[in-house]
């Protein structure tokens, strides 16, 4: 099914909801991606996914692009924060897979023509890269939702996943593991530093004010943004 051939109204049942796009079903093996805010271009996306799928990095298969719309294979499994909600106890190993991840990422030279953002550097950047955007799939991870994706230093991207991962509220975390947010966001993040190659120390301030642009960054978790910031420029004075 292209893209062009879908009318505006959702294609199929509505399966994921995120801050920025909804997926809809649209068959049993392909997913429709649609943002929500207008002049977006799924091509860009599209084109680097495609370009990291040919350096083998596990994304989607991607079929169509055209406009607000992306249509990919659609995955098995949950994601990774949906499966600490049930196993909280994997959050020490799931941040090593994070930082495995990132290190096989940051291997990847840039395709041709993709934007460079927080200084010098020619490797994929995800720029969202936590634990709600990659997938547990019979096939392995799979990492999702790469409309960010830029070119640039490796540690700017571990700068951003931690940012994400150290300040995003709550409330999309399972009930039942609330109560262990602290404890399983810590090991997670412990994880995950200690087993990066890409020191995101230095770009902690760039990239925290780019993260305060965000239109979905919540004033809950500008404030935190800031106080991270701020502990950082502390430990690197």
């Amino acid at each position: 099914m292209e893209v062009s051939s879908l009318a505006s109204e959702p294609p199929g049942p509505l399966v994921g909801v995120g801050r920025a796009a909804d997926v809809y079903a649209i068959g049993a093996d392909r997913v429709l991606r649609r943002a929500r805010f207008p002049g977006y271009d799924s091509a860009r996306e599209a084109a680097v996914m495609r370009h990291l799928a040919g350096h083998g990095y596990p994304v989607p298969e991607v079929f169509d692009a055209d406009g607000t719309d992306l249509v990919m294979e659609r995955l098995d499994g949950r994601d990774m924060l949906a499966d600490l909600g049930k196993r909280p106890w994997l959050a020490r190993r799931y941040g090593r897979l994070l930082a495995d991840l990132h290190n096989a990422l940051h291997q990847i030279p840039a395709p041709a023509g993709i934007r460079h953002r927080f200084g010098p550097g020619d490797t994929v950047m995800h720029l969202d890269l936590h634990p709600g955007n990659v997938m547990l799939t019979a096939r392995g991870p799979v990492v999702i939702d790469w409309p960010n994706a830029s070119a640039g230093p490796g540690g700017a991207d571990v700068a951003m996943a931690y940012l994400v991962m150290a300040s995003s509220d709550t409330d999309a975390v399972p009930a039942m593991i609330r109560p262990l947010v602290g404890s399983v966001r810590g090991q997670l993040l412990r994880a995950l530093l200690a087993g990066v190659r890409d020191d995101p120390w230095p770009h902690i301030a760039e990239v925290t004010e780019q993260r305060l642009t965000d239109r979905n960054v919540r004033p809950s978790e500008a404030v935190r943004l800031r106080e991270l910031a701020a502990r950082a420029a502390a430990r690197a004075g």
